[in-house]
C-alpha cells in the first residue's frame, strides 16, 4: 500500500497550494516537510506565473500541531548516547525550520494561511509571518513550549512581543492556549471567516487571486464568542512588565483570586529554566529585527538541545505521558542567571546569520 506524501502541493491558474498531510499526527512537520515547503516557496518565488501561494491542512482537527518534537526529541537522545551532543540532524532541523520562517517573513507574494483548528508551535512558524492569517471559529492557538522544556521559537520572539501589552509575555510563560476570540485580539489572525465559508473562499481566492482583499472582505466577519484575556489585561500588563521571573511569581502570589491563583499554578509547573529563557528572549526579542530574532532563535535552541529539561519535557508529555516532568533545576530560584547569559551566547561561525529582510506589506505587519 502506498502511503500518502506528508506534504501536497498543486498548482491551480496562478495559485500555489500547500497541503499539510498527517491529519491523524495533526498536521505536525516533519522535517522532510519542512526542507519541501522551504523548497517550493523559492520555485514559487521565482515564478512570474504564481500569484499567491494557499496553506492549508488536512482534516478538520488541526491545521497544524507544531514541529514533530517527539521524533526531534529521539534523534536527540540517540545522538548524546553516541556522545555527538545534540546531533547533526537537529542542528540541521532547527537551522532549515528557522530559514523556512524567515523565507516566509519575506516571501514577496500574498502568503494565505487558512486556519482551521489547532495551530500551535512549528503551525506558528509557517502561518503567522506571512501576509494573510485566515482563521475560523475552531482555531486553538498556543505556545506550548515552555511546558516541554524549550521556549517558544519560529519566530516567536518577534511575533509575542507585539502583542497588546504584556500578552505577548504571559502567553509565552503559561502555555496556554486561547480560541478564536482572543486569536484575533492578539493580532495572529489577519481576518476572521466561518468555517462553513472557509471551502468557497479557497475556491474564490483560486479562481481570481487579484481580488484577494475584496474577496477577504466579502467572507470576513467578526468572531463571536468570549475573550479569556481582555477581562484580565490589566492584571496581565501590570504583572507580566517585570524583567524577572522572580517578580512576576510574586505578583501572582499576592493576589488571591482564581484567575491568578490558576496562573501561579500553570507557570509552577513548567521548566523554571524555559521561563527564565523565554522571557530574555521576549524582552530581546521586541527591539530586534526578524532575521536577528532566528538568528538569537537558533542559538538558544542549541542551547535547550544540550539540556536535560527538552528531553524530560517530552518524555513526560509525549513518551511516558505521564504530565510529571522533573525539572532540573526544579525551580526558579536555583536557575543561574549566568547559564540563562550562556544560552543567548554566539554559536561563532555555526550561528544562523539570515538577510535582512524587506516586508511583503507593512500593512500587515506591527
Amino acid at each position: 500500500m502506498t502511503q500518502e506524501p506528508e506534504i501536497l502541493f498543486t498548482i491551480t491558474g496562478a495559485v500555489g497550494v500547500v497541503t499539510l498531510n498527517r491529519p491523524q499526527a495533526l498536521n505536525a512537520l516533519t522535517f522532510d516537510m519542512v526542507r519541501q515547503l522551504d523548497q517550493m516557496l523559492i520555485t514559487w518565488t521565482k515564478d512570474p506565473a504564481i500569484k499567491a501561494v494557499i496553506l492549508t491542512g488536512a482534516g478538520s482537527r488541526a491545521f497544524c500541531a507544531g514541529g514533530d518534537v517527539k521524533t526531534v526529541a529521539m534523534h536527540g537522545m540517540a545522538a548524546m548516547k553516541k556522545g555527538e551532543g545534540g546531533g547533526a540532524v537537529l542542528r540541521d532541523f532547527f537551522r532549515e525550520e528557522y530559514t523556512l520562517n524567515h523565507r516566509i517573513f519575506t516571501f514577496p507574494k500574498p502568503y494565505i494561511s487558512l486556519i482551521n483548528g489547532i495551530v500551535m508551535g512549528g503551525g506558528m512558524g509557517i502561518s503567522a509571518h506571512g501576509s494573510h492569517r485566515v482563521i475560523t471559529e475552531n482555531a486553538l492557538f498556543a505556545m506550548p513550549e515552555t511546558s516541554i522544556g524549550f521556549f517558544p521559537d519560529v519566530g516567536g520572539g518577534y511575533f509575542l512581543p507585539r502583542c497588546p501589552g504584556q500578552i505577548g509575555t504571559y502567553l509565552a510563560l503559561t502555555s496556554n492556549h486561547i480560541k478564536a476570540f482572543d486569536t484575533m485580539h492578539i493580532g495572529f489572525a489577519t481576518h476572521f471567516v466561518p468555517a462553513v465559508h472557509l471551502a468557497r473562499l479557497n475556491e474564490e481566492i483560486i479562481r481570481s487571486p487579484h481580488d484577494l482583499d475584496a474577496l477577504l472582505k466579502k467572507y470576513s466577519t467578526a468572531p463571536s464568542g468570549e475573550s479569556d484575556i481582555i477581562p484580565y489585561h490589566k492584571k496581565i500588563n501590570r504583572y507580566f512588565s517585570h524583567n524577572h521571573i522572580e517578580d512576576i511569581l510574586r505578583d501572582l502570589e499576592k493576589d488571591s483570586s482564581a484567575w491568578a491563583i490558576e496562573t501561579l499554578k500553570t507557570m509552577n509547573a513548567v521548566s523554571p529554566t524555559s521561563l527564565k529563557i523565554a522571557l530574555k528572549q521576549i524582552r530581546l526579542g521586541a527591539k530586534m529585527s526578524f532575521s536577528e530574532v532566528m538568528t538569537m532563535e537558533y542559538r538558544l535552541s542549541q542551547a535547550c538541545l544540550a539540556r536535560h529539561d527538552f528531553y524530560e519535557g517530552i518524555r513526560a508529555a509525549l513518551i511516558d505521558k505521564d504530565r510529571k516532568p522533573k525539572w532540573q533545576p526544579l525551580t526558579v530560584d536555583a536557575v543561574s542567571d549566568a547559564d540563562i547569559e550562556d544560552c543567548f551566547q554566539s554559536l561563532g561561525s555555526q550561528d544562523l546569520v539570515l538577510s535582512q529582510e524587506v516586508l511583503y506589506n507593512t500593512r500587515q505587519r506591527k
